[in-house]
């Protein structure tokens, strides 16, 4: 009796251009891990590695080998899981190099652990007892694209927006933050905005200051990672809330966050487990937030429903009442049919839909 991992590739499709600052997405590939026991390999886990194009630090030309290479050193081990050891398993078996992997084989294990039926967090969400409180999100494009996204997410009853910034030009995207405003004040819309490190160290206050007056909750990672200091000052005299986001990539160890989060004194930061490496990593980045009091919120990173599905148990764990930034299971074409509902800024697992994982094909 032993655990075996296999995995599996799909690409999955957008349904529109999706124009971020760092390029625009039509599609994106994910792999699947599944872990059984040799002895009952038809209950399974099954969890998602899906790093994020020129921006995961595991996104590499060689993914899948390295991901073939750690699941047959894993099938060499002869494990087990249980709750006391799993924390040790992803911490001695698995490389710290690949997040998007830990995060896979962390969500396959919990799922294994509670009986192989894509419940990775057994809570009210998982139970269909809850909602989630979500953000709608609205993509770079051009104007006309970004107005109707807008429309679209309002008629569907969203109270909070997020928009994308940095790419178009910033008169025009400041023109679709007053077409908001001029429809609906803060009281009735609360407005996030993310530039995924798109404005110079040189221009940054002066566009947080032409931002401000559009009354937004938060911006996203404003200027690019690894400025430290700037960042720091910038989070010291900003007119705006800034949440770190691409700035907590990389780093793992428990005081190395701390630190970090000490330097800079952001309002917010955004926890993405595919691009920190997983769950306990999380944990540990709240828990140093918490002692700091910086707020934050998770946020799912272009995952199928399947990481998508473990991201929202997760965050269920936790009595926030921030909307979340899980609103990213709707992108796809070819999604995995799943249980996840989204109706009116929440998300919930509807009982009465079941998952349809025909579409991932494993060889054993």
């Amino acid at each position: 009796m032993s655990l075996r991992a296999v995995f599996t590739k799909h690409t999955l499709d957008f349904k529109f251009e999706a124009g971020t600052s760092r390029g625009v997405l039509t599609h994106k590939d994910s792999y699947f891990v599944k872990i059984f026991d040799s002895d009952n390999p038809s209950a399974y886990g099954l969890g998602e590695c899906s790093p994020l194009k020129g921006l995961s630090i595991d996104d590499r030309p060689d993914f899948d080998l390295q991901l073939l290479s750690i699941c047959e050193n894993f099938n060499t081990l002869d494990l087990e899981v249980y709750p006391w050891n799993l924390n040790i398993i992803l911490d001695q078996v698995l490389d710290k190099s690949f997040p998007s992997i830990v995060f896979g084989f962390e969500t396959a294990m919990l799922d294994l652990m509670n009986g192989g039926k894509r419940v990775v967090f057994n809570n009210g969400f998982a139970k269909a007892d809850r909602t989630i409180n979500i953000n709608g999100l609205v993509w770079m494009g051009n104007k006309d694209f970004m107005l109707k996204q807008i429309d679209e997410k309002l008629e569907a009853g969203y109270n909070t927006i997020k928009m994308k910034v940095g790419a178009i030009d910033f008169n025009k995207e400041c023109d679709i933050l007053a077409y908001i405003r001029d429809r609906y004040d803060e009281s009735k819309i609360t407005l996030r905005v993310d530039a995924n490190g798109a404005f110079s160290v040189h221009e940054v206050l002066d566009k947080l200051q032409r931002l401000a007056k559009y009354n937004l909750h938060s911006i996203e990672q404003p200027i690019r990672q690894g400025n430290e200091d700037v960042m720091a000052e910038l989070c010291q005299n900003t007119p705006i809330p800034i949440a770190l986001d691409e700035e907590l990539i990389g780093i793992r160890e428990y005081t190395d966050k701390y630190k970090l989060l000490k330097k800079i004194m952001p309002q917010y930061i955004i926890l993405k487990p595919t691009l920190l490496g997983g769950f306990q990593q999380c944990r540990e980045w709240i828990e140093n937030a918490n002692r700091l009091k910086i707020g934050w919120w998770m946020t799912s990173a272009l995952e199928s429903n399947i990481g998508l599905n473990a991201i929202t148990q997760f965050t269920a764990e936790f009595n926030n009442p921030l909307p979340q930034g899980l609103g990213t299971g709707q992108l796809y074409h070819n999604n995995i049919n799943s249980p996840l509902e989204i109706n009116h800024g929440k998300i919930f697992h509807n009982p009465d839909k079941i998952w349809d994982l025909d579409i991932l094909e494993f060889l054993v």
